[in-house]
């Protein structure tokens, strides 16, 4: 009620954001995913770095992320509308699960009333996955947050969208690895070859909200370690064939996994502004 027209004006931003670049929808969930997971889902990823304090987008696993434009031109528009309402914290929840929709993902409804951090510590972002995790690492990882296995399977599913950096996979390209595909670990190198910052899409559509990443972890084309472990850990390879033959059944968990992301160590009322 404080806001009516929150939803719409974020929505729209967003639309319009990823009509110019499809590729932002990726570095839009991503944003979310890495905010929730540093202090819960607080905005403190979105604050600059000081002289005397080196904040979280500045930490080595977070100088890739962008699309920071899209959430400053939503909370500007949005303080026009109803100034000191809307939290950035509550944009860049919003935003995530606009980007999903207009990918082609699941529409879900998602609480608001996020207040935003006051911290931002780049040690913090010690807690965010590696891409050299393996599954037990995962598992406790998204455990420390409330996550069970098949809900860490399930977010590790928005890896449909985007890309990964040369950087966070070349290790696996040094030797022989009995988990990747022969032919996609030539398509791998042939990547990197461009150099460490050169970007391989993480499946065939990735622009596209869809279950093809996880039919990829079953070719073994895998791109991250830490996406292919999924399949080669008796543990999770069952989460990985039923999302890999039942897309609707992925959405699903999906959509429930995110909604409570969301709700992550969100900050209400002293303790956040």
């Amino acid at each position: 009620m404080s806001c009516p027209f929150a939803e719409s004006i974020v929505k729209n931003t967003v639309n319009t954001a990823l009509q110019d670049d499809p590729t932002l929808a990726a570095a839009l969930v991503r944003m979310h995913f890495h905010d929730c997971f540093v202090e819960g889902c607080d905005g403190s990823i979105l604050v600059d770095s000081t002289e005397d304090n080196t904040a979280e987008k500045d930490s080595p696993g977070n100088l890739s992320l962008r699309g920071y434009e899209v959430i400053d031109d939503a909370k500007e528009q949005l303080e026009d509308q109803c100034p000191g309402i809307v939290s950035c914290a509550d944009i860049v929840a919003m935003a995530a699960r606009d980007a999903i929709f207009w990918s082609g993902g699941p529409v879900y409804d998602i609480p608001k009333g996020r207040k935003d951090g006051r911290r931002s510590k780049i040690e913090d972002t010690i807690n965010l996955p590696f891409p050299t995790f393996n599954t037990s690492e995962l598992i406790s990882a998204f455990g420390k947050r409330g996550f069970s296995a098949q809900e860490m399977v399930a977010l590790s599913g928005a890896h449909t969208l985007g890309v990964a950096r040369c950087s966070s996979f070349k290790n696996r390209l040094s030797k022989a690895d009995a988990n990747l595909d022969s032919n996609f670990a030539k398509t791998l190198s042939k990547t990197c070859s461009a150099g460490d910052n050169a970007e391989q899409p993480f499946d065939a559509t990735q622009n596209i909200f869809d279950n093809f990443y996880f039919n990829a972890l079953i070719r073994k084309s895998g791109v991250l370690f830490s996406d292919q472990v999924l399949y080669t850990t008796p543990r999770t390879r069952n989460i990985v064939n039923g999302y890999a033959m039942n897309q609707a059944m992925f959405f699903f968990d999906f959509q429930l996994a995110m909604v409570k992301m969301g709700k992550v160590d969100v900050k209400e009322g002293t303790n956040g502004e």
